[in-house]
């Protein structure tokens, strides 16, 4: 591909409400991503509805921006016919593309609604070459990469791959790899892939006694790197932020503005310029993430709190409605503060309605001065609370009222219409045509014999080109062999307005027409429900450490062994491999979720050398394992927990890029397990009965603890660190298990198991135990439901 320059790049803003979409707009973004009241990743954010979406789409195409939706979370069985009616009135709105985590929306979309470009969210974990190949084939326009990716990683991507590349380049950043995460679901039921997050990873933990905030990261900033973001072939340059408000929005993205728009020899000016104004941003201390190639020490930082804002200092006293402090920096009416508490409890913000230095009230506070700050009379702030600005004095000018009014006046984009005009007999004949709307209509007129400046063409299509508010604009115009007569010219314009009337009603009637089919089409192709068939007694897939409990296939229950495909595995099946692969043909590899652009090239001969010793079974957890088995011919594959699969949709989207069967989500609920059992996707759908919850993967270290030791939480959550592969994976302490609960999984029809034991071994007493608890039925003690019985949000 050709090198991108400044002028194919796209500046990509955050909008959770009106006033940062027009901040936003007034700060020179090329294009903005907000969400919608449902299906949104950000469900805290203010989001929109269709009619404001559609508005917002009309505004930015006059501006020649662009609107795009984000639909990008996990979609339950239930809610299905409502994303239907939702992605029928975005495909009619006329954005620019829709942002996409869950395979059943994207089988939704590509299938019933064309209108409707499609991004990979990068909850789809989007992080090699092999993943954006893949999106390619299923009709993705645009990939949002993994933020784990360097820009040398980026590079070797774009040079395997023609569709779009868009990344982060600045806001906030999870400690764990993006779709990779159920730590907040795990402790909450509030699910970070259903746009819910409580996010976990901002508390305060504690190792060995000694406090810190290990999982908090700071925020991404790669003003300096935009250069060498292009030259790495990324053409979307994103802003995270729906959560934020509008002088952050304005900032951040004027900011951005300045160095993209600066030349050559103005760009260290224009990055200065930056500087002062993201200075006013208050977010966490900055880092150039993984950018730079390697893991920086910057990207957390354990002993600083992890919340957002500049730290001022802490509560000295508290006198009525009004805390009592010395402020570190610069302070004015109208900055927004968070109070946070010493308990590490979730802090309170407020706006600054009244400053005091010493007696006096003041607008503007200097460094080292002594403050007094009203609050909010509700408020419960204690001296040693700490106190941190969040937000400058108010820099965007429209409130959210008038940000309402401005888009309610926005109207819909003129329709370019085409007339051919005939005169004969008294009547007009005009054939009118809007896209694939064509009309012919005969207007009966009264018509005199012209003395002078007889009717002609140019008259004519100076009366159509009026075309007021009808929503269309005369694009093309015709007119046969006139007359010398004269037509009253208010006549003319009767039959103009009754022509684009006409022309208008019948554009409506076919959008709701087209709409409407689409719907119902979208609806039939849903997989209707079935009586649930109890299970007398279901297959197991059981997972193991290593060759050694090949065995386990002995037992009559046991379908198939599941073993990881690692490096210790593959050198001790060296020389027994074609033996056990004829003797053991239910043995199944199970591939890592995360396999980096330079890990590629070894498990790519891995995988030929098992497909030569006879292995064709593999279970698959990201979306680039698809093309790593493309070579394995005759392969049998199975959609593993880290695709997820919480609704029908997806299970049929897995089953047509070649899976054989499909594992539900390890975070789902009795409720909706029973709804996506009760359809027929035509696959085998898989529950997992007992595991270990790894509850994040992440690519950052933690350094200072051993693998394996334990972090514990304030509220006496405990969890367990552990390194695998180069990755750091968070694990919760007690297992999940359904030991006890498995005549309600019978009964519900689901006819496969999945036993995970790759962490004891079968041998193993903790192995031995939970098999006689799956046989029996057993409870076992110090496990846990999850989400099973609680529910998941």
């Amino acid at each position: 591909m050709p090198p991108l320059s400044l002028s194919k790049t796209e500046l990509l803003a955050p909008v959770g409400g009106l006033e940062s979409f027009f901040a936003a707009m007034e700060a020179g973004a090329d294009a903005v991503y907000c969400g919608l009241q449902e299906f949104s990743a950000r469900a805290k954010a203010k989001n929109f509805s269709l009619a404001e979406v559609e508005r917002m789409a009309t505004f930015c195409h006059r501006a020649e921006r662009r609107l795009y939706v984000a639909l990008n979370t996990l979609v339950k069985e239930a809610e299905l016919p409502r994303l239907v009616e939702t992605l029928a009135g975005l495909e009619a709105s006329g954005i620019d593309g829709i942002i996409i985590q869950d395979l059943g929306v994207w089988k939704l979309a590509r299938d019933h609604f064309p209108g409707l470009p499609l991004h990979a969210s990068t909850q789809m974990t989007v992080h090699n070459a092999a993943g954006v190949q893949m999106l390619e084939r299923m009709g993705f326009v645009r990939a949002v990469l993994a933020r784990e990716l360097s820009l040398r990683e980026i590079g070797a991507i774009r040079k395997q791959t023609a569709i779009e590349l868009e990344h982060f380049i600045h806001g906030a950043l999870c400690f764990a790899i993006s779709g990779q995460c159920l730590f907040s679901s795990f402790l909450t039921g509030k699910s970070g892939n259903r746009g819910r997050c409580a996010q976990p990873c901002r508390r305060r933990y504690h190792h060995k006694g000694k406090p810190g905030y290990y999982f908090s990261t700071n925020d991404l900033c790669a003003i300096e790197l935009l250069p060498q973001l292009i030259e790495a072939g990324v053409i979307s340059f994103k802003i995270e932020g729906r959560m934020k408000s509008a002088e952050y929005v304005g900032r951040v993205v004027s900011a951005y503005r300045l160095v993209l728009d600066a030349p050559p020899a103005g760009r260290q000016e224009a990055l200065a310029r930056a500087a002062e104004l993201l200075e006013l941003s208050f977010g966490r201390p900055p880092t150039k993430g993984f950018l730079a190639g390697f893991v920086p020490t910057s990207i957390a930082s354990p002993a600083r709190q992890g919340s957002i804002g500049r730290h001022l200092g802490q509560i000295a006293a508290v006198r009525g409605n009004a805390i009592h402090f010395t402020t570190g920096d610069r302070l004015h009416l109208g900055d927004r503060l968070r109070v946070l508490p010493k308990n590490d409890q979730a802090g309170s913000g407020f706006t600054i309605t009244t400053l005091m230095v010493g007696k006096r009230q003041v607008k503007a506070a200097k460094e080292g001065d002594a403050v007094i700050v009203s609050c909010p009379a509700s408020s419960s702030f204690q001296a040693g609370d700490a106190v941190y600005r969040v937000g400058a004095e108010r820099a965007f000018g429209l409130s959210e009222e008038a940000c309402r009014r401005k888009l309610e006046a926005e109207r819909p984009m003129a329709v370019p219409v085409r007339l051919a005009v005939a005169l004969a007999d008294d009547c007009l004949t005009i054939e009118a045509e809007a896209g694939e709307i064509r009309q012919v209509g005969r207007y009966p007129v009264e018509s005199f014999v012209a003395t002078e400046s007889p009717l002609s063409a140019e008259t004519l299509r100076q009366v159509f080109a009026r075309t007021g508010e009808a929503g269309v604009s005369l694009e093309a115009f015709s007119a046969g062999v006139l007359p010398p007569v004269v037509i009253p010219p208010s006549r003319l314009k009767e039959v103009r307005r009754e022509v684009y009337q006409r022309l208008v009603a019948a554009m409506g009637e076919a959008r709701e027409q087209r709409r409407q089919q689409r719907i119902d089409q979208a609806l039939a192709a849903l997989l209707p429900a079935r009586p649930a068939e109890p299970v007398a007694m279901a297959s197991w897939s059981v997972a193991g450490r290593d060759p050694r409990d090949v065995a386990v296939l002995d037992e009559p229950e046991v379908a198939e062994l599941i073993l990881p495909l690692n490096p210790a595995n593959v050198r001790a099946i060296k020389g027994v491999g074609r033996q056990l692969a004829e003797s053991g043909p239910r043995l199944v590899w199970d591939l890592p979720a995360i396999i980096f652009e330079e890990e590629w090239p070894e498990y790519r001969a891995v995988v030929g050398q098992l497909a030569r010793q006879g292995f064709r079974r593999f279970r698959l957890h990201n979306l680039s394992h698809f093309v790593l088995l493309d070579a394995v011919e005759g392969a049998t594959l199975t959609a593993g927990p880290g695709l997820y699969t919480l609704n029908s949709q997806a299970a049929l989207a897995w089953q047509q890029l070649g899976a054989g069967a499909v594992s539900l989500s390890l975070e789902d609920d009795q409720a909706n397990l029973a709804a996506v059992l009760s359809r027929d996707p035509g696959v085998a759908m898989i529950i997992t009965v007992y595991g270990v919850v790894e509850l994040l993967s992440s690519r950052i270290p933690i350094r200072g603890l051993r693998s394996g030791e334990l972090l514990q939480g304030d509220g006496g959550e405990a969890v367990r660190v552990e390194t695998d592969s180069g990755l750091t994976v968070v694990a919760a302490t007690a297992d999940f298990s359904l030991t006890g609960q498995l005549a309600t999984v019978r009964a519900m029809g689901c006819q496969r198991w999945f036993v995970d034991l790759s962490r004891y071994g079968l041998g193993s007493a903790r192995g031995k135990a939970v098999l006689a608890a799956v046989r029996g039925d057993e409870e076992l003690p110090g496990t846990t439901l999850f989400n099973f019985v609680r529910g998941l949000e």
